[in-house]
């Protein structure tokens, strides 16, 4: 071996790049989060405008001023109501652990950092298993 070629030893280590590949854990809270966010949409659909009794407001078309009116809101069902918060306290729980989750101390050990590490976020919605199967009775429009 001559002595400018560097022996195996010596050669410095490739350095792979990192590749997020994100816990299978993880990805599938981020389902379920997703998920979750499409039932409260329906719920918000299914649901009158307003959680408490409202009498709501009449339309205003006066000197150039316009408010579009409501009619009255009878107010949502206990039972409604108390389901609605259960789905809003389980994504609450969902998203902080997917924020939180050791994986994002991973990327930044390996340098994904600033405006990577936001990619490496967004990226996690639609990698494979983190995105719900479409269902007919969830309305996800909107």
């Amino acid at each position: 071996m001559s002595a400018t070629t560097p022996s195996p030893e010596q050669a410095p280590a490739e350095e792979k790049p990192f590749d997020p590949l994100f816990p299978q854990k993880l990805r599938d809270v981020q389902r379920r989060a997703t998920e979750l966010y499409a039932e409260i949409r329906a719920a918000q659909k299914r649901l009158p405008w307003s959680r408490e009794p409202h009498n709501g407001w009449p339309e205003v078309k006066d000197r150039g001023q316009e408010r579009k009116g409501r009619e009255p809101s009878p107010g949502w069902p206990a039972a409604d109501a108390a389901a609605y918060d259960k789905l809003w306290e389980e994504l609450r729980e969902l998203t902080a652990y997917v924020q939180t989750h050791g994986w994002w101390k991973t990327c930044r050990d390996h340098g994904v950092q600033g405006a990577d590490l936001v990619a490496a976020r967004q990226k996690l919605k639609t990698a494979p298993g983190a995105v719900p199967l479409a269902r007919d009775d969830v309305d996800t429009a909107a």
